[in-house]
């Protein structure tokens, strides 16, 4: 698998149409009935704008949010983490120092340390050690600067939103743009954070309600790469859930009770089975629906969308990016990282599997896609 920068993966978004014909149990039938009620789409494909339009602004800023709404995306995707009092934030990880200028800032030097994130050791800045009001004086940068060196013209313009200040740019743009543009939240590291004692999940919870979000037809997804933190939600929400998948690993909250399943024990047929108990849709990584061959070239499609789609899921893959870092091997245009490839030739191959829809940082390539597949 060609990966020449690291990329921490993120999420995807679900839509109910184009499901098989089944027999559905009574979760499954609810959770699907949550999907139509909440779509709202033009069609039928649904593009999210994986982190905003992240491949032309620094992602989880209000700017990438918005011009991935302008450029057509139908949900925008806020990654929550928490401050220390208790406020839901949009960051990629708790660990901010790639993502903000926190290292150039002498009052927080003090502030870094070293953490288990997920088991892992990880040094840097965290957002629970910081109140809203000091990560507001904060300003966002871009994650991958030796990729995306045209982002980093905006760094130190824009602040680190809350969710509440998603939802109110979501609903302002649903008015100016005359179509609704949903928030697809994903809970990151949400054992992490009840370790920390600063669980993600009732802030969510009663944010959605505040707002008047938690409700079938609300344009509002949320996922979870753990599995016990949807199950919970799923008893507290009545918008869908999307259980997300890696090609490799396990659920961290698995590891911590000492289950052994992994990410393809849930992605089995009969994994899948449990998964639309609690959940509208699948997450999955890319290379789970078709894998990379040794040479980074697209191979053979699995049988994931259709084992999905007979458990009543709808599938929608993360992530799609234009560099040539990012693509398979046959659809690059120069061996040249950042330079761009050919996304609109991936997305089609993607497409051709049965996708119910897609994550990509370069919403306008997606909807343009789109457009022109009809």
């Amino acid at each position: 698998m060609k990966r020449l920068v690291p990329v921490v993966v993120s999420a995807l978004a679900v839509t109910a149409t184009a499901l098989v014909p089944q027999v559905l149990t009574q979760n499954q039938s609810q959770s699907q009935a949550q999907v139509s009620g909440a779509s709202h789409q033009r069609d039928d494909f649904v593009i999210v704008g994986h982190r905003g339009a992240s491949g032309y602004r620094p992602e989880h800023t209000l700017a990438s949010y918005e011009l991935a709404a302008r450029m057509g995306a139908d949900y925008i995707e806020p990654d929550l983490v928490t401050t220390k009092d208790g406020v839901l934030v949009a960051r990629h990880e708790p660990e901010i120092g790639g993502t903000t200028d926190v290292a150039s800032r002498p009052e927080f030097a003090k502030r870094k340390k070293t953490k288990q994130l997920d088991g892992v050791a990880t040094t840097g800045w965290f957002t629970e050690d910081f109140t809203l009001k000091e990560l507001k004086t904060l300003r966002a940068a871009e994650r991958i600067p030796a990729i995306r060196q045209h982002n980093t013209v905006f760094n130190g313009r824009y602040q680190i939103p809350t969710l509440q200040e998603v939802i109110d740019l979501s609903k302002r743009l649903s008015k100016e743009l005359g179509r609704p543009v949903g928030i697809y939240p994903e809970t990151k590291h949400p054992t992490y954070f009840q370790q920390q004692g600063l669980a993600l999940e009732p802030a969510l919870v009663k944010t959605l309600n505040r707002n008047g979000l938690n409700r079938p037809d609300a344009k509002v997804f949320v996922q979870s790469f753990e599995v016990a933190n949807l199950k919970a939600l799923h008893k507290q929400l009545r918008v869908p859930l999307v259980q997300l998948t890696d090609a490799e690993g396990q659920p961290y909250d698995f590891t911590v009770a000492g289950d052994k399943r992994t990410y393809a024990d849930i992605t089995s047929p009969k994994g899948l089975r449990e998964v639309a108990r609690y959940a509208s849709g699948l997450g999955p990584y890319k290379e789970q629906v078709i894998p990379f061959t040794a040479e980074g070239k697209l191979g053979k499609p699995t049988t994931l969308v259709a084992d999905a789609h007979r458990a009543g899921l709808v599938v929608h893959p993360y992530t799609f990016r234009i560099e040539n870092n990012f693509l398979p091997a046959n659809f690059d245009s120069s061996a040249v990282p950042f330079e761009s490839g050919n996304l609109f030739g991936e997305i089609a191959a993607y497409r051709a599997t049965g996708i119910d829809g897609l994550f990509s940082d370069n919403p306008d390539v997606a909807v343009a896609q789109e457009k022109e597949s009809k």
